[in-house]
């Protein structure tokens, strides 16, 4: 999981994430990976629009966004 989100982060790419908190409650995030550290990762978070930290043991998928050109047909 680490070297997918190194990935992420040099390509700066936008993620889905699933993640499970301490309390056990799984959200689903759209992040941007700002910095990694050890074990952890510092993200801005589109849905609390916040910098969050998230434990990397802690997720549980991610998806990169990828954005569909939108073209007219004439």
């Amino acid at each position: 999981m680490k070297e997918q989100l190194i990935k992420a982060m040099q390509r700066n790419q936008l993620l889905n994430m699933m993640y499970m908190a301490k309390d056990g409650t799984v959200s689903k995030r759209r992040i941007k990976i700002i910095k990694i550290v050890g074990n952890s990762f510092q993200a801005y978070c589109f849905t609390r629009q916040a910098k969050r930290i998230f434990m990397i043991d802690s997720v549980l998928a991610v998806v990169p966004v990828i954005h569909k050109d939108r073209s007219v047909v004439c």
